[in-house]
């Protein structure tokens, strides 16, 4: 079916299809990266807490934390931070992890507008298709006297309209699920930036007891 509407819609179609195949690879993409184990592991606060509930970890350590996720980067700042400026302030703290937290939003984030450029563009380009396949469709029925001189066939007119109108279908096709998944992921970016963002607020006061020494 699919290989029947690209043929008999023509070369309008192929933007549409280009716009699919990216829409579905962003989607995959988004799907893989967003995940919680990726982003914000449940039980990481938790650990980095246990552990560095005396002393600040070691270099190696803030690395490895800075590598398990976008929540252990965040928290891998707090502590090089405080590891290389022993007295910094809350205020400095708090700076370092709202960086961090900006970088980790960008990361959660790319991809996201690209999906929605194609959920707004695709239903433009079905219709678009439409309307050059319904000029040259009336175009080619047009003839010596017109339609209404016999100069076409209304049976192969109504025929070449309905395979014109497949454009403004796989358009809507393509958009509705991609403007879906953006607000999916839209919504999973901000669950996961709440979540970032409560760690982070306990992460401050952990750090702050560290730095008085306990």
């Amino acid at each position: 079916m699919l290989f029947y509407i690209v043929q008999e819609v023509g070369w309008p179609i192929w933007p549409l299809l280009v716009c699919s195949v990216v829409a579905l690879a962003l989607v995959i993409e988004r799907f893989v990266f967003l995940k919680t184990s990726k982003v914000a592991p449940a039980r990481l606060l938790d650990e980095v807490l246990q552990v560095s509930r005396q002393q600040l970890p070691s270099t190696d350590t803030v690395t490895k934390l800075a590598q398990n996720s976008l929540l252990g980067e965040v928290l891998a700042s707090g502590f090089r931070q405080l590891q290389q400026y022993p007295r910094s302030s809350e205020s400095d703290l708090r700076s370092a992890l709202e960086g961090a937290g900006r970088l980790a939003a960008a990361k959660m984030q790319k991809h996201l507008g690209a999906l929605a450029t194609i959920a707004s563009a695709a239903p433009l380009l079905g219709l678009l298709g439409t309307v050059i396949g319904m000029i040259e469709i009336f175009g080619s029925q047009g003839g010596p006297g017109g339609l209404t001189a016999g100069g076409g066939d209304p049976a192969q007119l109504a025929r070449g309209i309905s395979i014109a109108l497949y454009a403004t279908a796989f358009g809507l096709v393509v958009a509705i699920p991609s403007l879906m998944f953006w607000r999916y992921f839209r919504a999973r970016v901000d669950q996961h930036l709440l979540a970032m963002e409560v760690a982070s607020e306990r992460f401050v006061r952990h750090l702050m007891l560290l730095r008085s020494g306990g």
